[in-house]
């Protein structure tokens, strides 16, 4: 039988979205006697923790989240190891040279992996000011390749982290999102994985009108 490998970070009452809306998850448990009964309600951005983005987040007549195809977040994805990456470090394109980018084919799933999430998530604000980036340089050259959704184990997008952007900066998220492409952040674990082709999954919420979801990224080894 398959090894299904967990790729999705946690969340809980402790965890924080991006600089951006700085929102703490909020979960509220109800209950009903006389015998044990919950239902829980939660409250947070639709970009905390685990999740996609689809080309609506940074463009008023992109798509949402809802009509993003399964088939796009579903398939065979090769991991790029940049564990090399130091905190602060803009990800280069020699930097994906090294990381084994000439295995990437034309409809791949690429997730990029520098193993920041497995050290740093849930230590805030670091694990957002601190982490290693991807430069819109870097993104339009491996947006050449031809992928169809990329995978962040780290805080990609530079600018998210000061307290000033604005709606026109977010470079990379327009290079990658304008090109059609799914972005799929919170993704941790990926040290598990083999240098090789594997079958990947990012299952989502299907929310109307949003340009974001919650999703569980995982993977399967024979």
């Amino acid at each position: 039988m398959a090894k299904l490998i967990d790729l999705s970070v946690a969340v809980n009452s402790n965890t924080l979205s991006p600089p951006s809306t700085n929102m703490r998850l909020e979960i509220t448990p109800h209950r009903r006697g006389p015998g044990f009964w919950q239902v829980s309600s939660i409250q947070q951005s639709l970009h905390t923790g685990a999740h996609i983005d689809s080309p609506l987040h940074v463009f008023k007549d992109g798509i949402t989240a809802a009509e993003i195809s399964l088939d796009q977040v579903i398939g065979e994805a090769v991991t790029l190891d940049l564990s090399f990456a130091d905190p602060n470090h803009g990800i280069t394109i020699d930097d994906l040279n090294r990381s084994g980018a000439d295995q990437v084919r034309k409809g791949d799933i690429v997730l990029l992996r520098t193993d920041w999430t497995d050290k740093m998530y849930g230590k805030w604000p670091d694990y957002f000011t601190q982490s290693p980036f991807f430069p819109p340089e870097s993104a339009e050259w491996l947006v050449a390749k031809g992928p169809k959704s990329i995978g962040f184990d780290f805080f990609e997008e530079y600018c998210a982290r000061l307290p000033d952007f604005t709606s026109e900066d977010f470079p990379m998220h327009r290079v990658i999102l304008g090109a059609g492409i799914v972005i799929m952040e919170g993704i941790t674990n990926l040290g598990a994985l083999p240098r090789k082709r594997v079958p990947f999954y990012a299952a989502f919420y299907k929310i109307e009108g949003t340009e974001g979801a919650p999703a569980r990224f995982f993977a399967s080894l024979e």
